[in-house]
């Protein structure tokens, strides 16, 4: 299969970009009405909710004018507290966010769906004003998810109308079709190397590990909102503290587990003790689901004791399971509110993945859907149980040849048959857009934090927030 493929023009084929549940699923009513409430609205019904929240500032943050981090999608969990307290917990937000393809049309008529929103809201609109006048042609480069990937290629080819290079950029890989010049992105065309003026990005893997921090071609996300937090957990944390200590005092907070950093893996224990024996650990720089271990027993912490892992640093979070077995935090219990309970009585943990884009017009939804785990929760747990089928959403499978795969059947779609099962409503949804646009916002600020007046990645500074040897010795800088 060749790495690259030109995309023409009038190429985009709905079927090619949508999971088939999806492309014939009726979109819900309340998810169509909450995709089409003006910012006003949703502000005057946050506020009412939330009475301490200060009007002007939400606003202001809705309105955020984000120079790195454009193009996000925050995984939340509805949780609630003993004294039936229910919030949207942000979990993480990604900088190469999937989702287009679990999304049911809101028109029947607009057959790209929110691929096109994405792409004239956002994408478009980026590339006015650039700095680097770089003649070239626009490329879409990927390590995974083709089937959504492609579909962002044919729309922006579309919209440009303009050729498209699709252009598949592995880690490590042999003879790429890919590659940075002195700031330039150059993709192989029949034997000749193109430059690139803008590159669409979906590389998620160690993206930093091939793409550069300072780059000339304009890329959606640049590296740097992935340091920043979209696809570093251990900064994104730090990012989400730093925020919260800005906007406490207008009422406004980014709902997040109890979550410790800069773990080395000896001290893993002790932290995992504090938390009452229940706690996710997690690598700071994966992501798909992958490098995120929930400990439940003494068991699965022996077993992740036991394990090898690349880099030097974790983070320990307090776990959200059942009530009888949560972590025990300063804030007290936090534990899953499930799925609606099946006819069998079973109700499962889901997340809400709701993905958003800086417009013009200020930070606004483009899709959501969510997805459950495999295995039902249970009231109690014993030894040999398994915890990660309890809690883990995540769909993505990697196959043993490093190829990807995605179990469908726990995908739950925000269509008239799946969203009644979450058990949500449209004040939910608004929750999961606020925290969304608050976690996107504390990125971006942490990414311009991290670059300098003449946009230079400032190394020392970055170091100073994640002091981990083996992530430093990946990151391409020029």
């Amino acid at each position: 299969m060749s790495k690259l493929r030109t995309v023409y023009p009038h190429e985009f084929e709905p079927h090619h970009h949508w999971y088939p549940k999806a492309l014939n699923a009726t979109i819900h009513p309340m998810i169509s009405f909450f995709l089409s409430l003006e910012q006003e609205r949703i502000i005057t019904r946050y506020c009412h909710l939330h009475p301490t929240v200060n009007r002007d500032k939400l606003r202001e943050i809705l309105n955020h004018k984000a120079k790195y981090f454009l193009w996000a999608g925050a995984d939340l969990l509805n949780v609630t507290s003993a004294g039936g307290k229910r919030q949207m917990v942000v979990i993480e937000n990604n900088s190469c966010p999937s989702g287009q393809k679990s999304m049911p049309l809101v028109d029947d008529n607009q057959e790209q769906g929110s691929y096109r929103l994405m792409v004239e809201r956002t994408f478009k609109p980026s590339l006015k004003n650039l700095r680097n006048k770089i003649k070239g042609g626009l490329a879409v480069i990927y390590d995974k998810n083709p089937m959504e990937v492609s579909g962002y290629a044919a729309v922006i080819a579309d919209v440009m109308n303009e050729p498209v290079y699709y252009v598949c950029f592995h880690k490590d890989e042999e003879n790429p079709s890919a590659k940075f010049v002195d700031g330039i992105l150059y993709v192989l065309v029949e034997d000749e190397w193109k430059a690139i003026r803008a590159a669409f990005r979906y590389v998620t893997q160690k993206p930093w590990s091939r793409i550069p921090v300072n780059v000339k071609t304009k890329i959606l996300n640049p590296t740097i909102a992935c340091l920043a937090g979209g696809r570093n957990k251990m900064v994104a944390a730090k990012a989400y503290e730093i925020f919260n200590a800005e906007i406490a005092e207008f009422g406004l907070k980014i709902n997040m587990p109890e979550t410790i950093w800069d773990v080395r893996k000896n001290e893993i224990p002790i932290w995992v003790k504090k938390l009452g024996g229940h706690a996710v650990i997690k690598v700071p720089y994966s992501n798909a689901g992958q490098g995120v271990f929930t400990i439940v027993t003494e068991e699965e912490l022996e077993a992740f004791m036991e394990m090898e892992f690349d880099y030097d640093l974790f983070i320990v979070q307090s776990l959200i399971g059942n009530f009888n077995w949560s972590s025990t935090t300063a804030a007290g219990k936090l534990y899953h509110v499930g799925t609606i309970p099946n006819n069998k009585n079973q109700a499962y943990v889901a997340d809400i993945r709701m993905m958003v884009s800086a417009t013009d017009a200020g930070i606004k939804p483009l899709c959501t859907y969510a997805r459950r785990a495999e295995k039902p929760l249970v009231d109690n747990i014993n030894s040999g149980i398994d915890s990660w089928s309890m809690l883990g959403t995540n769909l993505s499978i990697k196959n043993q040849d490093g190829t990807w795969a995605s179990d469908t059947n726990r995908l739950v779609l925000m269509d008239r048959r799946d969203f009644n099962r979450l058990g949500i409503g449209l004040d939910d949804l608004i929750e999961c857009f606020i925290q969304t646009v608050l976690s996107m916002v504390a990125i971006d600020k942490m990414a311009q934090t991290l670059v300098n007046k003449q946009g230079k990645f400032r190394m020392k500074l970055f170091k100073s927030l994640n002091d981990d040897e083996s992530l430093l010795n990946e990151i391409l800088i020029n």
